[in-house]
């Protein structure tokens, strides 16, 4: 095989010296969209020369309308399997079993090979992928129960071609939420925030380092995941979350605040190495302009030695701006899914987080 290029690369060539010849040949009339839209750490971006041991290769999505599809899915399939040329850049178009975890890439000299383009429709790869009929409006409680793991492939990828005319337009509806749903989730983030800010300093007064460095790095966690709401950038699943924080402007300062936290041996220096961090969530807050402006600074938590940003500040002032009665009426220190789950199990499955929808007393009809 050739040295390794971005998968979303591969898959370009694969469209433009594969696909598109094959179909134009074969099915000249044929509207379609082609893309590259959910998972894999291909279509986020961050793939590497690793990643091609597994789930990584020539593979695309083609989309047809619903008559189409039952017209001729199967037909298009039998095609590629058979007229699919055996290498693209070096790399083979087919791939071997188990496919269980998206199959590994294998060379073969004869027809038919075991491609790995999917054939759907705009209806069932978003109902398959999100859980979303995309005939109906996106209700509140939809939001509120889709993985941003999943929201951030569909944003990631790549659309080779849409010729249906409404691929593009499909994939911007999810482009980011919706401007009072963002202020309830940011200022759920807070509320993550103001719920164990004191904590880091509480178990180290007591000799628990163990859970002090516990709770440091469940507030840095915290802390990232609201630089990345504030930044509208959506949270990729825990392989790549730090990659994808390390892309935002606010991480070259964050950072090095954050590793020193962990290295800090005592919770004094690990609280000032927060404290700081804190301060600069808050100018960044401030900078936003969606609320009135409040002071960046740490202080005294109550009559005890621990300095902490009172983020319940920043609860307020969000929830305060809302102006959708909807979201006014969701029940407060919920937030999202992926700020109630932490399960790969759940997050993967969109019908298991539409259950999730229970959560906020407005479970859709």
């Amino acid at each position: 095989m050739q040295k390794f290029i971005p998968g979303l690369k591969l898959c370009e060539y694969f469209f433009i010296e594969a696909i598109h010849p094959i179909i134009f040949e074969r099915f000249p009339d044929l509207a379609y969209s082609a893309a590259r839209l959910d998972w894999g750490s291909d279509v986020l971006g961050f793939d590497t020369p690793m990643s091609m041991d597994h789930g990584w290769g020539p593979r695309m999505t083609i989309f047809l309308t619903p008559q189409e599809y039952e017209d001729l899915h199967q037909q298009l399939d039998i095609t590629f399997a058979n007229y699919l040329p055996f290498l693209i850049q070096g790399f083979p178009t087919n791939f071997g079993e188990p496919l269980s975890d998206g199959g590994v890439m294998e060379y073969k000299e004869d027809y038919p090979i075991h491609h790995m383009v999917s054939i759907t429709t705009p209806e069932k790869f978003f109902k398959d992928y999100l859980g979303v009929d995309i005939h109906n409006p996106l209700s509140l409680t939809t939001w509120l129960t889709l993985p941003q793991q999943r929201l951030r492939t569909l944003r990631a990828g790549r659309i080779y071609h849409d010729g249906l005319g409404s691929l593009e337009i499909l994939r911007e509806k999810f482009h980011w939420y919706p401007h009072d749903v963002w202020l309830y989730m940011m200022a759920n983030q807070w509320r993550r925030i103001d719920q164990e800010e004191a904590f880091v300093g509480r178990t180290g007064s007591v000799d628990d380092e163990l859970g002090s460095r516990l709770i440091a790095a469940s507030l840095i966690r915290d802390m990232m995941r609201l630089a990345m709401l504030m930044a509208k950038q959506y949270t990729p699943y825990t392989k790549w979350f730090g990659t994808a924080f390390d892309m935002l402007e606010l991480a070259a300062e964050l950072t090095p605040l954050f590793l020193s936290a962990l290295d800090s041996q005592t919770w004094e220096k690990r609280e000032s190495y927060l404290s700081e961090a804190y301060i600069l969530l808050a100018e960044a807050h401030n900078k936003l302009d969606i609320t009135s402006m409040i002071s960046p600074k740490v202080s005294g938590f109550h009559n005890r030695p621990f300095q902490v940003p009172h983020a319940s500040r920043f609860v307020e002032a969000l929830l305060a701006q809302i102006q959708d009665p909807s979201v006014k009426a969701l029940p407060p220190n919920i937030g999202s899914v992926d700020q109630v789950v932490n399960n790969v199990d759940v997050l993967e499955h969109p019908s298991r987080c539409s259950k999730l929808r229970v959560l906020f007393d407005q479970p859709d009809p």
